[in-house]
């Protein structure tokens, strides 16, 4: 088999790299090693939790890196809401 090399530009990237192809090797292993009639079954048992798992993990890593972002350019500039206008105020400590 040829080797390939992969370039991951950013740290969830490579993160799914890396899981994909542990996944791969795992599912490889396992169908390897599986009896006859039970490649398939086996396969699929590993493979469905483990693809949750990988993509759970690329989500929170996703966020993740979208909140350190976020938090260092600070809050966006928006205006701020007027106060609402609801006739002429009182002084403090009058009364009606």
């Amino acid at each position: 088999m040829s080797q390939r090399t992969f370039h991951a530009d950013t740290p969830l990237q490579a993160l799914v790299v890396e899981q994909a192809l542990l996944l791969a090797r795992q599912l490889e292993a396992t169908a390897d090693a599986a009896p006859d009639g039970q490649v398939l079954a086996q396969v699929e048992a590993l493979a469905v939790p483990a693809a949750r798992e990988l993509a759970r993990r690329a989500v929170e890593a996703a966020l993740q890196a979208q909140a350190e972002a976020a938090e260092k350019k600070g809050r966006r500039a928006a205006p701020a809401p007027a106060a609402a206008a609801s006739g002429p105020r009182a002084a403090p400590g009058a009364t009606s």
